[in-house]
Parts: C-alpha cells; structure tokens; sequence
C-alpha cells in the first residue's frame, strides 16, 4: 500500500463552488451555522452540521441528526450540485490569506501508515468527538472533513504542485472571511505517479489538524475490515481524506492565554512572583512576542514584557521546552495554581488570530490577566511527533483554515 493514492473525488459541479464551500464543522456551534447558512440551500453546512435543518436545540448527537446528513448529501447528488469523477486524480489546493499562500495536495492517505505512527499525532483525542466522526462517516459512507497533514521538505513535490496550479482552476472561491480557496484537478497519470512516489519515498507525515478525523477513519477501516471477509487492503475505507501542504509553508499563530483571578495576590505581588523565573519589562505598547522564551502580560491597563531565564529552557525535551509548556510549567501553575488546563476553568484560550487587542479587551471586561505567546514553530510540533510525544492543550491555531465540501472522499 502507498502512503496515499488518488481518489475519484465528490466536489462541486462547475460554478457551484462559491454556494457550497463552508468553514470546517468543527469552528462553528450549531446556532452559527444556522445563521452563516440562512439561505444558501447548497451549503455544505447542511451535511458538516446538519442539525441546522432540524429544530433549535435538536442534540447535535442525536441518530437522526446523522440521518439527515446522509438525506442533504442524496439530495445535493441528485440535483447535480455535487458530482463524482470518472477516475482517480489528486487535486492541488491553494489557500490565499492576505499576503500568505500555501499550495497543498488533495489526497487519500493510508490508514495502515497511521496506525503505523508513519502519519504522525502531536495529541490526544476524546472518544466523544471521535464516536461523533465516525457516526458521520458511517451516515455518508463518505469522509467530508480533511485532515490537515504536513510534509516535510520535498522540493521535487513543491515543483509539481506549483506546476499544476498554473493553469485555470476547477474551482475558485473566497469565503466570507477573505480566504481564498482554490482547487487544480491533476489528472494525468504520470504525475499522479510520480506524486505517489515522491511521497513513498517520505520517511513520514505530520497531522497538523484533524486528529479526531483520522482516529475516527482508523475506527471504521477496523470495523468495516473485520466486517469484510474479502478484504484486501485496497478498498477506499483504508485511506482517509486528507490535504497535506509543505511544512515550510505552513502558518501556526500564537494560542494566547487569559486567566480570571491572580491567586489571591495584587498586581504587585504577581510581578514580584513573576520575576523569580522570568525578567519584567513595562511596556508602552502591546506585546506580540518576537522569539521564543518571550511572553507578552497585559494587566488592567498596563501591558509588560517577560522573558524565561534562559537556564529554565531544557535543551533536549521537545514537549518541555516549548512556550506554552515554559509559561504553564514556571508561571501558570507555580504561581497562579492553575495545574490543569484541560480541565480548570480559571484559564481560557485564545486565538492569535483574534489580536492583542482581544487579550485587552477581555481583561478590561473582567479576566485578571492575558498572557501573549510567540507561535508554535512547525519544527516544534515535528519534533513533537518524531519522539512520539504529546503537545500540552491548545498549543497551534493554524491559519488560513480549509474549507468543507471542495474534495470529498466516497467510501466505495
């Protein structure tokens, strides 16, 4: 079994593209896509989340929440909204966010190469969310939700896939937030081979986003093969859908933090306490970290600048060193007693792409502190995987984000 392989793919007939393409299930509540998909008939918010055509408050878990997934999917199919190709091909897919762009591959990747650790996690999954995927898998007999994969340098692939978004596209769409989505079919056969091989000849892939998806792709190939006697190895419930994209290319921002109280202490206090493992630096602007070991603070009004002691950073533990594991290790929970972040509600998250200027306006609203972050480098997170180890919670917010319904990958 290769590492991926094309796949005949469900996409949107030509011209259908814009009244289609949503935001992934997963950044949207069940009241937002109500409201993002008031009249778009076609939008594939209707299969991502389907409880938005059944009554408000309708469990999003419920059976038939599934069943009237697989109902919009037929009925998008059969008014011709949606069509299948002939053959297998790869889809090249460039996303556009301002001045970045990332240019990425449409591909099925091998379920074996993920139990195997050659695709590679960076986190744990919740079996709630995971039993959630699999149900819609299952419902569709169809994966709609990609994972999002890195791979690492491989200029031959970079050259390929630059080359096949030369042309005119299949489709093109910018979304609501300004994102630019666009989609190349690669249909030729010798290229689609010499993908294949390129990618072969990769020691591994990184999950970037989408590691309930894939977990829950694990689960169905395992049922659907015990539940197979004929099996084979090649049938497409052993690959999920996937859009791998150059690592380099890749955009991780900040996933800052905001805390309610400071342990019972004053502002004076906290800083006094800050500055045993960390140098306090008053700012006159906002923080927006520029290097690791640096930390932004902002308290009511006064924002500061903070940097780990440089003996406190270990050289060799990948999880360890990390910014957001030296800010909970040697703030967070030392001083604030904040020990658990899944679970304490006393901290919340944030994401870079929201601004400083949420971390100001939500501690002037009422949190106690907002602490800013240099992002997670991609290097990290790979390392991360490479020593099959876990990153701490909320650790990458990846942007521009994928969108649903440009590829998706029928279940034969």
């Amino acid at each position: 079994m290769s590492l991926i392989r094309p796949f005949a793919g469900l996409r949107p007939a030509p011209s259908r593209a814009a009244a289609i393409a949503a935001p992934p299930y997963d950044v949207l509540s069940s009241e937002e896509a109500r409201v993002r998909a008031a009249g778009k008939p076609w939008s594939f918010l209707h299969i991502s989340k389907p409880e938005i055509d059944l009554p408000a408050g309708t469990d999003p878990y419920a059976p038939e929440v599934y069943a009237k997934a697989a109902e919009n999917l037929r009925k998008m199919l059969e008014e011709g909204v949606l069509m299948r190709d002939a053959a297998p091909c790869y889809y090249a897919y460039r996303l556009v966010m301002g001045g970045h762009s990332q240019t990425g591959l449409v591909a099925a990747a091998s379920v074996a190469d993920y139990d195997s650790n050659r695709i590679r996690k960076h986190e744990f999954t919740r079996p709630d969310k995971e039993d959630d995927r699999v149900r819609q898998i299952d419902a569709l007999n169809a994966q709609t939700g990609p994972v999002l994969l890195a791979y690492p340098a491989a200029p031959q692939v970079d050259v390929i896939l630059e080359r096949a978004s030369g042309g005119a596209p299949d489709a093109d769409v910018t979304a609501d937030d300004g994102v630019r989505h666009t989609i190349w079919v690669i249909r030729d056969s010798a290229i689609q081979k010499q993908i294949t091989a390129a990618f072969d000849a990769m020691r591994a892939l990184y999950i970037a986003d989408g590691h309930h998806r894939s977990a829950a792709a694990s689960r169905v190939a395992a049922a659907r093969r015990a539940a197979n006697p004929a099996h084979g190895g090649e049938e497409s419930y052993n690959y999920f859908l996937s859009v791998i994209f150059p690592h380099h290319q890749m955009k991780i921002m900040d996933y800052n933090r905001l805390v309610s109280d400071l342990n019972g202490m004053d502002a004076a206090q906290f800083l006094r306490r800050i500055g045993e493992n960390f140098s306090v630096q008053a700012s006159d602007v906002p923080v927006k970290p520029g290097q690791p070991g640096e930390f932004g603070l902002y308290l009511p009004g006064r924002w500061y600048r903070l940097q780990i002691r440089a003996e406190l950073v270990p050289a060799s533990d990948p999880v360890a060193r990390l910014d957001v594991s030296l800010l909970q290790n040697h703030l967070i929970a030392p001083v604030l007693g904040i020990r658990d972040p899944r679970r304490d509600t006393r901290i919340d998250f944030a994401g870079g792409i929201r601004g400083l200027a949420e971390l100001e306006r939500r501690v002037n609203g009422g949190m106690a502190a907002a602490f800013s972050l240099f992002a997670t480098r991609m290097e990290d997170l790979m390392a991360v995987a490479d020593a099959n180890e876990v990153m701490p919670p909320k650790s990458t917010w990846f942007e521009p984000k994928l969108a649903d319904g440009m590829v998706s990958h029928v279940l034969d």
